[in-house]
């Protein structure tokens, strides 16, 4: 679906990915529904936009089912239809295992992750329906196709992001609803302090790695593989590599990156 002219909603849009896929659309002539839990954030995106009249942003908690609803359905009478929504708003948990997190913790990583995917998609499906075309994009992880070290809750919500969606692939085939599941690999943003797991953003030398895509490229990559619709998008050479490697055998790719994360992990302990 090519996104000029279309009314599009972001999930997550006052920062990283969200905040890139927002501005990126803006500049491909949509008009953009920016959304997040953070006001100050969103209210940053729209100053970088160039206060452009065709963001409107709302502050909104996905992970409140009846909210979720409401906006939608605020939201469509406002501006007549609604073409595509990206649920790009994810957390990840603190890097320990499963036998250390905590229920609540857990609890937070599903309602966001799943839970605010899946009232997203729920909220809006039945009125994408009705357009001429539409297209629902949902970002899960290379961390919900293979096991991550110290990710376990993390890899089981995107997981479920994962089969839902492609289960959504199969039931809208013949329709006028196009669907992307979206695998990003290792992304510059401040996810870790965003999921307040730290209070410090990334450094510079962090979110300038060669082994990291930066937000605006992974977003333009996302916009492209929407507006071609492809069904699956592995964004960044980790996610494809990793992808091929888990597709041949699983249990090296699982030690490998076992090996290579704690490496990691003791070095930075």
């Amino acid at each position: 679906m090519k996104v000029a002219n279309k009314n599009i909603v972001v999930t997550g849009g006052g920062n990283g990915v969200g905040r890139e896929l927002t501005l990126k659309l803006l500049s491909k002539g949509a008009k953009v529904i920016a959304i997040d839990v953070n006001q100050f954030a969103l209210q940053e995106t729209f100053r970088i936009s160039g206060k452009n009249p065709n963001l409107l942003i709302r502050v909104l908690d996905i992970t409140d089912k009846e909210s979720v609803f409401n906006f939608a359905e605020e939201i469509v009478s406002s501006l007549g239809h609604i073409d595509g929504v990206i649920n790009n708003a994810g957390i990840i948990q603190p890097f320990i295992d499963l036998k250390d997190l905590k229920f609540e913790q857990i609890d937070r990583i599903m309602n966001v992750n799943f839970f605010g995917t899946l009232y997203m998609t729920k909220a809006f499906l039945n009125h994408l329906l009705t357009r001429p075309e539409a297209h629902i994009v949902n970002v899960a992880s290379m961390g919900g196709f293979f096991p991550f070290p110290g990710q376990n809750s993390y890899g089981a919500s995107k997981a479920a992001v994962k089969l839902m969606t492609e289960g959504l692939y199969s039931e809208l085939l013949g329709t006028n609803v196009h669907v992307s599941i979206v695998f990003p690999g290792g992304i510059a943003t401040d996810i870790m302090k965003n999921s307040d797991i730290t209070d410090k953003a990334a450094s510079d030398s962090e979110k300038n790695s060669k082994l990291l895509l930066s937000p605006a490229a992974a977003a333009s990559k996302i916009i492209s593989g929407m507006e071609k619709n492809k069904y699956r998008l592995f964004v960044g050479k980790d996610s494809k590599i990793m992808n091929f490697m888990y597709g041949i055998n699983a249990g090296f790719a699982t030690r490998l990156i076992k090996r290579v994360m704690g490496s990691k992990m003791s070095m930075e302990a």
